[in-house]
């Protein structure tokens, strides 16, 4: 597995992927988004879009994350966040952001080390967010509340049956631990 920034916004590739495999396949065509990718055997396996935010630059949104739907819950879609966060980091950037709309995503991006931040998009959308000053602290009650109201915004949302299950056993079971491995 190896993990690659192919450009950074606003110059970013065209990268396609095939919409039968991959989510949001047709946002990678877009050139003002910078891309990264995790590539297995030479194939790309995930895929994240990410720019700058308009109106502080020291902010970095990740638009959209996908993973071959052949091969989602391996933890590739945490990976090459980690990953993408680390070179943003380097980079210059002192936040990162996401819109997320399901309980999957919100899951994914905690084991990042992002947290939710209380606000919500147009769309009702979550908002998470890795702060370069803040987001590598343990665990902490704090924390716990925050990930719990997170997962609490998706309760009265239309969900399949397996996304209300895990819902609930993430509400059970509370956050888990932030992994920092494979990035």
């Amino acid at each position: 597995m190896e993990h690659e920034i192919l450009g950074w916004p606003p110059d970013g590739p065209k990268l396609r992927l095939d919409h039968e495999r991959f989510s949001y396949a047709g946002k990678f065509v877009m050139t003002t988004t910078g891309k990264a990718v995790t590539r297995e055997d030479g194939d790309v396996v995930a895929a994240v879009a990410f720019n700058e935010d308009r109106t502080d630059e020291t902010t970095l949104w990740l638009r959209y994350v996908t993973v071959d739907r052949d091969r989602r819950g391996e933890g590739l879609g945490p990976a090459l966040l980690r990953y993408v966060r680390d070179r943003a980091l380097e980079r210059g950037y002192e936040r990162l952001r996401i819109a997320v709309n399901n309980p999957y995503a919100y899951e994914a991006l905690h084991r990042s080390g992002f947290a939710y931040t209380g606000e919500t998009t147009g769309i009702a959308e979550l908002v998470l967010e890795y702060d370069a000053d803040g987001g590598d602290r343990e665990p902490s009650p704090t924390a716990s509340e925050r990930y719990r109201a997170g997962l609490e915004e998706f309760r009265g949302r239309d969900l399949t049956e397996a996304e209300r299950q895990f819902l609930e056993q993430r509400l059970e079971r509370g956050p888990p631990e932030p992994t920092e491995s494979g990035g």
